[in-house]
């Protein structure tokens, strides 16, 4: 099994309202591609809560079958184009930290 971290910072000339609907959007974009890509075990998103000593306004937490899955999972259509289509346009610092379970 393999853990696929991700944090994001939203884009900072994002408005707070945009900022908000940019989070939900992601989050329903993320977690929709659990059941379509091969070898994703679980998905979830944080895009609300974060306390005021945060540095990151959005975090993913994936758990991937293997390390092979994780490679596929990054080239799945489903998630290239939640990637192509709602993240990156909504967000301009990413952080990942990838690890076996």
């Amino acid at each position: 099994m393999v853990k696929h971290i991700i944090l994001w910072k939203l884009r900072s000339d994002l408005s707070e309202a945009q900022k908000k609907e940019a989070a939900l959007a992601i989050k329903q974009g993320l977690e929709g591609l659990k059941g379509q890509v091969p070898g994703l075990v679980d998905i979830h998103v944080q895009a609300t809560g974060q306390l005021a000593s945060s540095n990151a306004d959005i975090m993913l937490d994936s758990t991937l079958e293997s390390e092979e899955a994780l490679k596929g999972y990054a080239v799945h259509p489903a998630h290239v184009a939640v990637a192509n289509g709602i993240v990156r346009p909504n967000t301009e610092v990413r952080t990942c930290l990838d690890y076996e379970l």
